[in-house]
């Protein structure tokens, strides 16, 4: 083994023991744990609101070897080590064999952290290659093979629970893609059972910022695994909309923790699914309805919008 090699290693064992926290400036160091306790409590705060995780449960946590998925093995862990509720993890990552795929990093980190793991190997990359043609979008192929493989898994593990690193950017990003190109107001929920009724998927970071896990994840100097299947593919709707609300962000500061407080404060009453609302049986006279009337409240806008409003009416 050579001396780039071992310095590789080296790196990625001190990553994974939070070694190089410790060379950061004191500013650095400050910055690094409000950024960790936010983080922290953002993930405990969702698993309280949603029940996520439960005493005596084992929870596989999928790494993908990418930011969000470290993200969360290691708030997982800090919270495992402090919190009251006692509950086991366990990693598991699925080797889908794309080419150039480096298999050591995972296996070496998870082992320098003491963490205990299972590499799947699963050669989904040939099957999404032969399935997809040249220039199409392979993630919804991809996404469900994989899905089905770690099922499978986490049956054979035991797992009462599967963590995935998705975070209030995906929430957002797949409201959009469903109301732009499928027609549904719907986006990944925070918690769901699948569709054969045997396991609960959970989604611990779904009240954390992309831009925070991605601070993070440098400031903890994760061994990143770049995507070359799916995530680098150009001219993906997910990419567009990812790329709108990120201009938003800039532009409009707020409007996306306005957007996702919306998911969290829904009245199927001011909507059009009568299988949510019963519009056919509403009738007069049986006394006051809660949030009937709201629509014709004055709505809160954005700085500068009501005086527009108002110069439009003169």
């Amino acid at each position: 083994m050579g001396a780039g090699t071992d310095e590789y290693l080296e790196k990625e064992v001190a990553a994974g023991m939070g070694i190089g926290m410790e060379m950061l400036s004191r500013k650095e160091q400050h910055n690094a744990n409000k950024l960790h306790k936010r983080l922290r409590r953002l993930v405990g705060t969702a698993i309280a609101d949603f029940n996520m995780i439960e005493p005596g449960d084992r929870v596989m946590v999928c790494l993908s070897g990418g930011k969000d998925s470290y993200a969360l093995l290691d708030i997982l862990r800090s919270l495992q080590a402090h919190a009251a509720t006692q509950f086991e993890l366990i990693v598991v990552n699925l080797d889908q064999k794309q080419p150039g795929f480096p298999e050591h990093v995972l296996p070496n980190y998870l082992t320098a952290i003491g963490m205990p793991f299972r590499i799947v190997e699963q050669d989904t990359y040939s099957v999404v290659k032969r399935l997809i043609p040249e220039g199409k979008t392979t993630c919804s192929l991809c996404s469900r093979l994989r899905r089905g493989v770690l099922y499978r898994v986490a049956g054979e593990l035991g797992a009462t629970k599967i963590a995935l690193g998705h975070h209030r950017d995906d929430i957002l990003e797949t409201l959009f893609l469903n109301l732009f190109h499928g027609g549904k107001l719907k986006t990944m929920p925070p918690k769901l059972v699948s569709d054969d009724g045997k396991h609960i998927v959970i989604r611990p970071l779904a009240y954390c910022k992309e831009k925070d896990l991605a601070a993070y994840a440098e400031m903890e100097n994760f061994p990143i695994i770049p995507c070359n299947l799916c995530g680098s593919q150009k001219n993906m709707q997910r990419q567009a909309v990812k790329e709108m609300l990120q201009q938003w962000d800039k532009k409009f500061p707020g409007r996306l923790e306005n957007m996702f407080s919306s998911l969290q404060n829904i009245q199927p009453s001011h909507l059009l699914d009568s299988s949510l609302y019963d519009f056919h049986g509403l009738k007069t006279g049986n006394g006051p309805v809660v949030d009937g009337d709201r629509a014709f409240d004055p709505e809160p806008f954005e700085p500068g919008m009501e005086e527009l409003l108002n110069l439009n009416k003169e």
